[in-house]
Protein backbone atom coordinates (compact mmCIF):
# COMPACT_ATOMS: atom_id res chain seq x y z
CA UNK A 1 0.00 0.00 0.00
CA UNK A 2 1.44 3.86 -1.31
CA UNK A 3 0.09 6.53 0.42
CA UNK A 4 0.84 9.96 -1.37
CA UNK A 5 0.65 12.91 0.99
CA UNK A 6 2.06 16.15 1.95
CA UNK A 7 3.51 14.38 5.04
CA UNK A 8 6.52 16.39 6.82
CA UNK A 9 7.41 13.36 8.15
CA UNK A 10 7.45 10.39 6.25
CA UNK A 11 8.88 7.51 8.54
CA UNK A 12 7.28 9.23 12.12
CA UNK A 13 3.39 9.14 10.37
CA UNK A 14 4.68 5.46 8.55
CA UNK A 15 5.33 4.25 12.58
CA UNK A 16 2.23 6.40 13.67
CA UNK A 17 -0.57 5.07 11.43
CA UNK A 18 0.47 1.35 10.37
CA UNK A 19 -1.32 -0.32 13.48
CA UNK A 20 -4.18 1.95 13.38
CA UNK A 21 -4.73 1.26 9.33
CA UNK A 22 -4.39 -2.34 10.50
CA UNK A 23 -1.43 -2.93 7.33
CA UNK A 24 1.73 -4.47 7.70
CA UNK A 25 4.12 -2.40 8.25
CA UNK A 26 6.54 -3.83 5.28
CA UNK A 27 4.11 -3.29 2.56
CA UNK A 28 2.94 0.43 4.16
CA UNK A 29 4.72 3.39 2.08
CA UNK A 30 4.23 6.45 2.24
CA UNK A 31 5.60 9.46 -0.59
CA UNK A 32 5.44 12.87 -0.23
CA UNK A 33 4.03 15.54 -2.61
CA UNK A 34 5.66 18.69 -1.54
CA UNK A 35 2.63 20.83 -2.21
CA UNK A 36 4.27 23.54 -0.13
CA UNK A 37 2.43 25.87 3.05
CA UNK A 38 2.27 23.28 5.39
CA UNK A 39 4.27 25.20 8.57
CA UNK A 40 4.01 22.71 10.54
CA UNK A 41 0.48 21.28 11.19
CA UNK A 42 1.70 18.29 8.76
CA UNK A 43 3.85 17.26 11.54
CA UNK A 44 0.70 15.03 12.58
CA UNK A 45 -0.61 12.86 10.29
CA UNK A 46 -3.87 13.87 9.08
CA UNK A 47 -4.83 12.13 5.75
CA UNK A 48 -2.75 9.22 5.77
CA UNK A 49 -4.30 7.20 7.95
CA UNK A 50 -7.67 7.61 6.54
CA UNK A 51 -7.04 7.06 2.78
CA UNK A 52 -5.19 3.79 4.97
CA UNK A 53 -7.96 2.28 5.42
CA UNK A 54 -10.30 3.64 2.49
CA UNK A 55 -7.16 1.89 0.09
CA UNK A 56 -7.96 -1.44 2.50
CA UNK A 57 -11.33 -1.41 2.65
CA UNK A 58 -12.45 -0.50 -1.80
CA UNK A 59 -9.12 -2.22 -2.56
CA UNK A 60 -8.98 0.39 -5.30
CA UNK A 61 -7.13 3.65 -5.68
CA UNK A 62 -8.67 6.50 -3.74
CA UNK A 63 -8.04 10.28 -3.01
CA UNK A 64 -9.15 12.68 -0.26
CA UNK A 65 -10.14 16.28 -1.38
CA UNK A 66 -11.19 18.32 1.21
CA UNK A 67 -12.79 21.84 0.50
CA UNK A 68 -11.18 25.22 2.25
CA UNK A 69 -13.84 24.92 4.88
CA UNK A 70 -12.74 20.82 5.94
CA UNK A 71 -8.87 22.26 5.62
CA UNK A 72 -9.49 24.84 8.43
CA UNK A 73 -11.57 22.83 10.95
CA UNK A 74 -9.78 19.41 10.29
CA UNK A 75 -6.30 20.37 10.56
CA UNK A 76 -4.61 21.62 13.64
CA UNK A 77 -4.10 25.27 14.72
CA UNK A 78 -1.22 26.72 17.36
CA UNK A 79 -2.42 25.92 20.83
CA UNK A 80 -2.74 29.17 23.15
CA UNK A 81 -0.78 29.75 26.38
CA UNK A 82 -1.89 31.66 28.94
CA UNK A 83 0.71 33.23 30.79
CA UNK A 84 1.46 34.88 34.10
CA UNK A 85 4.99 36.14 34.02
CA UNK A 86 6.94 38.19 36.62
CA UNK A 87 10.77 39.71 35.94
CA UNK A 88 12.89 41.42 38.95
CA UNK A 89 15.60 43.48 38.50
CA UNK A 90 17.59 45.74 40.56
CA UNK A 91 17.88 49.29 40.30
CA UNK A 92 20.40 49.35 37.35
CA UNK A 93 18.23 47.16 35.44
CA UNK A 94 19.83 44.09 35.69
CA UNK A 95 17.78 41.02 35.88
CA UNK A 96 17.57 38.63 38.87
CA UNK A 97 14.82 36.65 38.65
CA UNK A 98 11.49 35.14 36.62
CA UNK A 99 8.72 33.44 37.70
CA UNK A 100 6.38 31.66 35.14
CA UNK A 101 3.04 29.74 35.10
CA UNK A 102 1.32 28.83 32.33
CA UNK A 103 -1.31 26.89 30.82
CA UNK A 104 -1.78 25.37 27.48
CA UNK A 105 -4.63 24.92 25.69
CA UNK A 106 -4.28 21.66 23.83
CA UNK A 107 -7.31 20.75 22.66
CA UNK A 108 -9.35 16.97 23.18
CA UNK A 109 -5.92 15.08 21.80
CA UNK A 110 -2.86 14.72 23.87
CA UNK A 111 -0.67 14.31 20.49
CA UNK A 112 2.85 16.50 20.93
CA UNK A 113 0.92 18.14 23.84
CA UNK A 114 3.52 17.50 26.21
CA UNK A 115 6.36 18.65 24.31
CA UNK A 116 5.05 22.04 23.49
CA UNK A 117 4.33 22.77 27.39
CA UNK A 118 8.25 21.94 27.70
CA UNK A 119 8.68 24.48 24.75
CA UNK A 120 7.86 27.20 27.57
CA UNK A 121 10.35 25.90 29.67
CA UNK A 122 12.84 26.44 26.87
CA UNK A 123 11.52 30.01 25.51
CA UNK A 124 9.73 31.89 28.52
CA UNK A 125 12.82 34.23 29.38
CA UNK A 126 14.98 33.12 26.57
CA UNK A 127 17.96 35.53 25.56
CA UNK A 128 18.20 37.22 28.66
CA UNK A 129 20.24 35.84 31.74
CA UNK A 130 18.26 35.61 34.51
CA UNK A 131 20.55 33.89 36.98
CA UNK A 132 16.91 32.74 39.56
CA UNK A 133 14.04 31.16 38.00
CA UNK A 134 11.14 29.05 38.72
CA UNK A 135 8.02 28.57 37.27
CA UNK A 136 4.98 25.56 35.95
CA UNK A 137 3.22 24.74 33.21
CA UNK A 138 0.46 22.18 32.71
CA UNK A 139 -0.86 20.81 29.90
CA UNK A 140 -5.12 21.61 29.98
CA UNK A 141 -7.49 19.43 27.44
CA UNK A 142 -10.19 21.09 26.47
CA UNK A 143 -13.17 20.67 23.98
CA UNK A 144 -11.45 23.67 21.47
CA UNK A 145 -9.67 23.35 18.29
CA UNK A 146 -6.91 20.08 18.59
CA UNK A 147 -3.08 21.68 19.21
CA UNK A 148 -0.68 21.03 16.61
CA UNK A 149 2.80 21.72 15.80
CA UNK A 150 2.84 25.02 14.23
CA UNK A 151 6.03 27.31 12.65
CA UNK A 152 8.01 27.93 15.88
CA UNK A 153 6.30 25.67 17.91
CA UNK A 154 5.63 26.94 21.53
CA UNK A 155 8.05 30.13 21.07
CA UNK A 156 6.25 32.56 19.65
CA UNK A 157 3.51 32.15 22.84
CA UNK A 158 6.19 32.03 25.19
CA UNK A 159 8.42 34.94 23.93
CA UNK A 160 5.01 37.21 23.32
CA UNK A 161 4.67 37.44 27.40
CA UNK A 162 8.80 37.40 28.05
CA UNK A 163 9.49 40.43 24.78
CA UNK A 164 6.19 41.93 25.94
CA UNK A 165 6.88 41.97 29.65
CA UNK A 166 10.82 42.92 28.86
CA UNK A 167 9.34 46.29 27.51
CA UNK A 168 7.15 46.77 30.78
CA UNK A 169 10.58 46.58 32.69
CA UNK A 170 12.52 48.66 31.08
CA UNK A 171 9.60 51.52 31.32
CA UNK A 172 9.18 50.91 35.76
CA UNK A 173 13.03 51.22 35.70
CA UNK A 174 13.16 54.04 33.08
CA UNK A 175 15.44 52.60 30.64
CA UNK A 176 15.04 52.60 26.87
CA UNK A 177 13.45 48.85 25.68
CA UNK A 178 16.87 48.23 23.42
CA UNK A 179 19.46 49.32 26.18
CA UNK A 180 17.84 46.97 28.78
CA UNK A 181 18.07 44.04 26.67
CA UNK A 182 21.59 45.15 25.43
CA UNK A 183 21.76 45.03 29.32
CA UNK A 184 20.44 41.52 29.91
CA UNK A 185 21.21 39.73 26.84
CA UNK A 186 23.58 36.14 26.68
CA UNK A 187 26.95 36.77 26.84
CA UNK A 188 29.86 34.91 28.00
CA UNK A 189 28.98 32.87 31.16
CA UNK A 190 25.33 33.33 30.72
CA UNK A 191 23.13 30.31 30.54
CA UNK A 192 19.84 29.57 28.64
CA UNK A 193 16.26 29.33 30.71
CA UNK A 194 17.60 25.26 30.38
CA UNK A 195 20.92 25.85 32.10
CA UNK A 196 23.15 25.24 29.13
CA UNK A 197 25.23 27.83 27.85
CA UNK A 198 23.97 29.16 24.38
CA UNK A 199 25.77 28.04 21.35
CA UNK A 200 27.24 31.60 20.71
CA UNK A 201 27.13 34.38 21.61
CA UNK A 202 25.02 36.80 18.84
CA UNK A 203 23.02 39.32 20.64
CA UNK A 204 25.22 42.04 21.76
CA UNK A 205 26.36 42.42 18.23
CA UNK A 206 23.26 42.32 16.73
CA UNK A 207 21.98 45.15 18.83
CA UNK A 208 24.90 47.34 18.49
CA UNK A 209 24.28 47.02 14.59
CA UNK A 210 21.04 47.97 15.02
CA UNK A 211 21.23 50.83 17.26
CA UNK A 212 21.43 53.33 14.95
CA UNK A 213 18.58 52.42 12.70
CA UNK A 214 16.33 52.14 15.99
CA UNK A 215 17.62 55.40 17.37
CA UNK A 216 16.81 57.13 13.39
CA UNK A 217 13.45 55.12 13.29
CA UNK A 218 12.63 56.94 17.29
CA UNK A 219 13.70 60.27 15.91
CA UNK A 220 11.44 59.97 12.91
CA UNK A 221 8.53 58.65 14.71
CA UNK A 222 8.90 61.32 17.34
CA UNK A 223 8.68 63.94 14.30
CA UNK A 224 5.71 62.73 12.86
CA UNK A 225 4.19 62.49 15.98
CA UNK A 226 4.47 66.01 17.06
CA UNK A 227 3.14 67.09 13.65
CA UNK A 228 -0.15 66.08 15.03
CA UNK A 229 -3.32 63.94 14.04
CA UNK A 230 -4.81 61.03 14.43
CA UNK A 231 -2.23 58.64 13.29
CA UNK A 232 0.31 57.85 15.92
CA UNK A 233 3.84 56.03 14.95
CA UNK A 234 5.80 54.16 17.19
CA UNK A 235 8.98 51.46 17.15
CA UNK A 236 8.88 48.36 18.96
CA UNK A 237 11.63 45.83 19.88
CA UNK A 238 11.95 42.05 20.08
CA UNK A 239 14.38 39.47 20.24
CA UNK A 240 14.27 36.48 18.27
CA UNK A 241 15.47 32.86 18.96
CA UNK A 242 15.09 29.07 18.30
CA UNK A 243 16.82 26.47 18.54
CA UNK A 244 17.59 23.57 15.70
CA UNK A 245 16.45 20.32 16.61
CA UNK A 246 13.55 17.65 18.28
CA UNK A 247 15.27 17.90 21.67
CA UNK A 248 17.88 15.35 22.73
CA UNK A 249 19.67 12.88 20.14
CA UNK A 250 18.43 13.94 17.28
CA UNK A 251 19.41 12.05 14.51
CA UNK A 252 19.17 11.46 10.30
CA UNK A 253 20.43 9.53 7.77
CA UNK A 254 20.90 9.81 4.13
CA UNK A 255 22.98 7.45 1.33
CA UNK A 256 24.96 9.64 -1.55
CA UNK A 257 26.10 6.80 -4.40
CA UNK A 258 28.59 7.47 -7.51
CA UNK A 259 27.47 6.88 -10.64
CA UNK A 260 29.11 7.50 -14.39
CA UNK A 261 27.64 11.07 -14.96
CA UNK A 262 28.41 12.27 -11.06
CA UNK A 263 26.89 11.11 -7.96
CA UNK A 264 23.14 10.40 -6.45
CA UNK A 265 21.95 10.94 -3.02
CA UNK A 266 18.66 10.27 -1.43
CA UNK A 267 17.17 11.81 1.35
CA UNK A 268 14.04 12.30 3.31
CA UNK A 269 14.33 15.73 3.70
CA UNK A 270 10.96 17.00 3.56
CA UNK A 271 9.78 20.16 1.78
CA UNK A 272 6.68 22.25 2.80
CA UNK A 273 8.04 24.93 0.79
CA UNK A 274 11.58 26.05 2.53
CA UNK A 275 13.81 24.26 -0.03
CA UNK A 276 14.74 21.05 0.74
CA UNK A 277 15.97 19.86 -2.38
CA UNK A 278 18.07 22.85 -2.34
CA UNK A 279 19.73 22.00 0.63
CA UNK A 280 19.98 18.94 -0.65
CA UNK A 281 22.25 20.00 -3.39
CA UNK A 282 24.08 22.70 -2.15
CA UNK A 283 25.40 20.57 0.85
CA UNK A 284 26.21 17.79 -1.29
CA UNK A 285 27.97 19.71 -3.86
CA UNK A 286 30.24 21.91 -1.27
CA UNK A 287 31.39 18.76 0.21
CA UNK A 288 32.21 17.08 -2.62
CA UNK A 289 34.00 20.41 -4.50
CA UNK A 290 37.28 18.22 -4.35
CA UNK A 291 36.20 15.82 -6.74
CA UNK A 292 34.80 18.96 -9.52
CA UNK A 293 31.38 17.43 -9.26
CA UNK A 294 29.00 20.02 -11.20
CA UNK A 295 25.77 20.74 -9.65
CA UNK A 296 23.89 19.37 -12.94
CA UNK A 297 25.72 16.00 -12.00
CA UNK A 298 24.23 15.81 -8.32
CA UNK A 299 20.72 13.40 -8.97
CA UNK A 300 18.31 14.14 -5.95
CA UNK A 301 16.19 11.21 -4.87
CA UNK A 302 13.95 12.51 -2.29
CA UNK A 303 10.94 11.79 -0.25
CA UNK A 304 9.56 7.96 -0.97
CA UNK A 305 10.01 5.90 1.72
CA UNK A 306 10.94 2.80 -0.85
CA UNK A 307 13.93 4.60 -1.81
CA UNK A 308 15.26 7.24 0.71
CA UNK A 309 15.86 6.48 4.61
CA UNK A 310 15.28 7.95 7.62
CA UNK A 311 16.17 11.24 7.55
CA UNK A 312 13.36 12.15 10.42
CA UNK A 313 10.91 14.90 10.00
CA UNK A 314 10.98 18.48 8.46
CA UNK A 315 10.08 20.36 11.64
CA UNK A 316 11.60 22.18 14.50
CA UNK A 317 14.27 24.14 12.13
CA UNK A 318 16.32 20.60 12.35
CA UNK A 319 16.78 19.45 8.71
CA UNK A 320 19.34 21.76 7.33
CA UNK A 321 21.47 21.20 10.47
CA UNK A 322 20.88 17.53 11.60
CA UNK A 323 20.22 16.02 7.42
CA UNK A 324 23.07 18.46 6.34
CA UNK A 325 25.41 16.84 8.95
CA UNK A 326 24.61 13.91 7.94
CA UNK A 327 24.69 14.12 4.23
CA UNK A 328 28.48 16.11 4.77
CA UNK A 329 29.12 12.83 6.61
CA UNK A 330 27.95 10.48 4.23
CA UNK A 331 29.91 12.43 1.22
CA UNK A 332 33.18 12.51 3.31
CA UNK A 333 32.94 8.88 3.10
CA UNK A 334 32.51 8.39 -0.38
CA UNK A 335 35.83 10.64 -0.60
CA UNK A 336 37.92 8.90 1.92
CA UNK A 337 37.12 6.11 -0.47
CA UNK A 338 37.73 7.01 -3.33
CA UNK A 339 40.79 8.94 -2.08
CA UNK A 340 44.04 7.21 -3.51
CA UNK A 341 47.52 7.07 -1.33
CA UNK A 342 49.18 10.08 -3.47
CA UNK A 343 46.13 12.16 -2.59
CA UNK A 344 43.92 12.01 -5.37
CA UNK A 345 40.88 10.53 -6.07
CA UNK A 346 39.93 7.17 -8.48
CA UNK A 347 37.36 7.58 -10.96
CA UNK A 348 34.01 5.92 -11.25
CA UNK A 349 36.11 3.66 -13.68
CA UNK A 350 38.72 2.95 -11.38
CA UNK A 351 36.15 2.34 -8.45
CA UNK A 352 34.43 -0.50 -10.11
CA UNK A 353 37.70 -1.95 -11.55
CA UNK A 354 38.96 -2.22 -7.62
CA UNK A 355 35.18 -3.51 -7.05
CA UNK A 356 34.99 -0.74 -4.21
CA UNK A 357 31.34 0.34 -3.20
CA UNK A 358 29.92 3.18 -4.69
CA UNK A 359 26.99 4.08 -2.12
CA UNK A 360 27.72 4.75 1.46
CA UNK A 361 25.64 6.34 4.17
CA UNK A 362 25.61 9.42 6.13
CA UNK A 363 24.76 9.43 9.47
CA UNK A 364 24.42 11.99 12.33
CA UNK A 365 23.30 12.56 15.88
CA UNK A 366 22.90 15.36 17.74
CA UNK A 367 25.06 14.41 20.82
CA UNK A 368 22.78 16.70 23.26
CA UNK A 369 20.07 16.00 26.21
CA UNK A 370 16.64 16.13 26.11
CA UNK A 371 15.23 18.75 28.40
CA UNK A 372 14.01 17.11 32.30
CA UNK A 373 9.85 17.05 32.01
CA UNK A 374 10.20 18.26 35.75
CA UNK A 375 12.76 20.11 36.34
CA UNK A 376 13.09 21.83 32.53
CA UNK A 377 16.66 21.34 32.83
CA UNK A 378 19.24 20.00 29.60
CA UNK A 379 20.82 21.02 27.02
CA UNK A 380 18.41 20.25 24.22
CA UNK A 381 19.40 21.99 21.05
CA UNK A 382 22.77 21.87 19.02
CA UNK A 383 22.32 24.78 17.68
CA UNK A 384 20.38 27.99 18.11
CA UNK A 385 19.01 31.01 15.48
CA UNK A 386 19.02 34.94 16.96
CA UNK A 387 17.64 37.90 15.65
CA UNK A 388 16.87 41.20 17.26
CA UNK A 389 13.68 42.86 15.31
CA UNK A 390 12.77 46.05 14.77
CA UNK A 391 9.11 47.04 13.40
CA UNK A 392 7.84 50.69 12.80
CA UNK A 393 3.63 50.97 12.98
CA UNK A 394 1.27 53.68 12.56
CA UNK A 395 -1.98 53.48 14.62
CA UNK A 396 -5.32 55.45 13.74
CA UNK A 397 -7.01 56.33 16.67
CA UNK A 398 -9.82 56.89 15.52
CA UNK A 399 -10.19 53.31 13.86
CA UNK A 400 -7.83 51.07 15.91
CA UNK A 401 -6.29 49.66 12.96
CA UNK A 402 -2.78 49.19 13.15
CA UNK A 403 -0.44 49.32 10.18
CA UNK A 404 3.20 47.72 10.02
CA UNK A 405 5.32 50.37 7.97
CA UNK A 406 8.51 48.48 8.37
CA UNK A 407 10.69 45.67 9.79
CA UNK A 408 14.64 45.58 10.20
CA UNK A 409 15.81 42.31 11.45
CA UNK A 410 19.52 41.97 12.14
CA UNK A 411 19.17 38.19 11.51
CA UNK A 412 21.69 35.62 12.45
CA UNK A 413 21.94 32.32 11.63
CA UNK A 414 25.41 31.26 11.14
CA UNK A 415 26.92 30.71 8.06
CA UNK A 416 24.51 31.48 5.24
CA UNK A 417 24.26 28.75 2.80
CA UNK A 418 22.52 30.00 0.41
CA UNK A 419 21.33 33.49 0.82
CA UNK A 420 17.99 33.30 -1.61
CA UNK A 421 16.87 30.54 0.55
CA UNK A 422 17.53 31.99 3.90
CA UNK A 423 15.76 35.45 2.98
CA UNK A 424 13.17 33.54 1.54
CA UNK A 425 12.20 31.91 5.14
CA UNK A 426 12.84 35.37 6.78
CA UNK A 427 10.11 37.23 4.49
CA UNK A 428 7.79 34.76 5.30
CA UNK A 429 8.33 34.25 8.86
CA UNK A 430 7.96 38.09 9.85
CA UNK A 431 5.09 38.45 7.66
CA UNK A 432 3.24 35.50 9.64
CA UNK A 433 4.48 37.49 12.67
CA UNK A 434 1.86 40.45 11.38
CA UNK A 435 -1.25 38.40 11.40
CA UNK A 436 -0.37 36.52 14.59
CA UNK A 437 -0.13 40.19 15.89
CA UNK A 438 -3.10 41.84 14.05
CA UNK A 439 -5.27 39.76 12.58
CA UNK A 440 -5.57 35.96 12.90
CA UNK A 441 -7.59 33.88 14.93
CA UNK A 442 -9.71 30.99 15.57
CA UNK A 443 -12.88 30.66 17.60
CA UNK A 444 -16.20 31.26 15.50
CA UNK A 445 -16.77 28.41 12.88
CA UNK A 446 -19.07 30.53 11.02
CA UNK A 447 -16.21 33.90 11.04
CA UNK A 448 -12.96 32.12 11.10
CA UNK A 449 -13.24 29.32 8.44
CA UNK A 450 -12.21 31.07 5.03
CA UNK A 451 -8.54 32.30 4.14
CA UNK A 452 -10.09 35.89 4.70
CA UNK A 453 -11.77 35.14 7.65
CA UNK A 454 -9.33 33.43 10.18
CA UNK A 455 -7.49 36.88 9.47
CA UNK A 456 -4.35 35.48 7.07
CA UNK A 457 -2.55 38.94 5.99
CA UNK A 458 -2.97 39.83 2.98
CA UNK A 459 -0.64 41.54 0.09
CA UNK A 460 -2.08 45.05 1.34
CA UNK A 461 -1.12 44.25 4.89
CA UNK A 462 2.96 43.28 4.26
CA UNK A 463 5.15 46.67 4.29
CA UNK A 464 7.16 46.78 1.23
CA UNK A 465 10.21 47.89 3.34
CA UNK A 466 11.65 45.09 5.29
CA UNK A 467 15.82 44.69 5.76
CA UNK A 468 17.30 41.80 6.39
CA UNK A 469 20.80 42.44 7.78
CA UNK A 470 22.87 39.13 8.01
CA UNK A 471 25.15 38.62 11.03
CA UNK A 472 27.26 35.38 10.81
CA UNK A 473 28.14 33.81 13.42
CA UNK A 474 29.37 29.92 12.61
CA UNK A 475 27.66 27.14 14.66
CA UNK A 476 30.46 24.94 16.48
CA UNK A 477 27.92 21.94 15.57
CA UNK A 478 25.87 22.64 12.52
CA UNK A 479 27.10 21.89 8.64
CA UNK A 480 29.91 24.26 7.65
CA UNK A 481 29.11 26.61 11.04
CA UNK A 482 25.49 27.15 9.37
CA UNK A 483 22.26 26.71 11.69
CA UNK A 484 18.76 26.45 10.65
CA UNK A 485 16.07 29.74 10.00
CA UNK A 486 12.74 28.80 9.13
CA UNK A 487 11.13 29.52 12.82
CA UNK A 488 13.49 32.14 14.08
CA UNK A 489 11.68 34.64 12.38
CA UNK A 490 8.17 33.46 13.85
CA UNK A 491 8.98 33.79 16.91
CA UNK A 492 8.24 37.18 18.27
CA UNK A 493 7.64 39.50 15.48
CA UNK A 494 4.13 39.68 17.06
CA UNK A 495 5.59 41.02 20.55
CA UNK A 496 7.67 43.83 18.16
CA UNK A 497 4.32 44.92 17.08
CA UNK A 498 2.93 45.08 20.07
CA UNK A 499 5.41 47.07 22.12
CA UNK A 500 5.40 49.78 18.74
CA UNK A 501 1.43 50.09 19.26
CA UNK A 502 2.08 51.08 22.77
CA UNK A 503 5.25 53.32 21.56
CA UNK A 504 2.52 54.97 19.39
CA UNK A 505 -0.42 55.22 21.63
CA UNK A 506 -0.03 53.95 25.09
CA UNK A 507 -2.01 51.28 24.80
CA UNK A 508 -0.79 48.05 25.84
CA UNK A 509 -1.79 44.66 24.68
CA UNK A 510 -1.90 41.29 26.25
CA UNK A 511 -4.34 39.10 24.36
CA UNK A 512 -3.89 38.46 20.87
CA UNK A 513 -4.74 39.57 18.02
CA UNK A 514 -4.31 43.41 18.62
CA UNK A 515 -7.87 44.08 16.76
CA UNK A 516 -8.74 47.48 15.69
CA UNK A 517 -11.89 47.46 18.60
CA UNK A 518 -8.89 46.04 21.03
CA UNK A 519 -6.57 49.26 20.66
CA UNK A 520 -9.45 51.59 20.34
CA UNK A 521 -10.99 50.62 23.65
CA UNK A 522 -7.40 50.64 24.91
CA UNK A 523 -7.84 54.39 23.39
CA UNK A 524 -10.91 55.12 25.77
CA UNK A 525 -9.58 54.01 28.75
CA UNK A 526 -6.61 55.70 28.65
CA UNK A 527 -8.72 58.67 27.99
CA UNK A 528 -11.11 58.73 30.81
Amino acid sequence: MIVHSKSIGLHLHHLMTAEGIGVDPDKYIIVQNPAGGTFGYKFSPTNEALLGVAALVSKRPVFLEFNMYQQITYTGKRSPFFIHLKYGADKDGKLKAMEADWSVDHGPYCEFGDLVTMRGTQFIGAGYDIPNSRGVGRTVATNHAWGSAFRAYGSPQSLFASEVLADMMAEKIGMDPLEFRYLNVYREGSTTPTGCAPDVIAFPKAIDTLRPLYKEAKEKAKEKNEKGGNIKYGVGISLNMYGCGLDGADSSEIWVELTKDGVTVGASWEDHGQGADMGVLTYTYETLRPLGIKPENIKLVMNDMEKTPNSGPAGGSRSNVVTGNAIVAGCRKLMEAMKKPDGTFRTYDEMVEENLPLRYEGKWTAHFSACDVDTGQGDPFSTYMYGVLMSEVAVDTTTGKTQVEKMTIVSDCGTIVNKLVLEGQIYGGLVQGIGLALSEDFEDLKKHTTLTGCGIPQIKDAPDNIVIIHQETPRPHGPYGASGVGEMPLSAPHASIINAIYDACGVRIKHLPAYPEKVLAGLKELNK
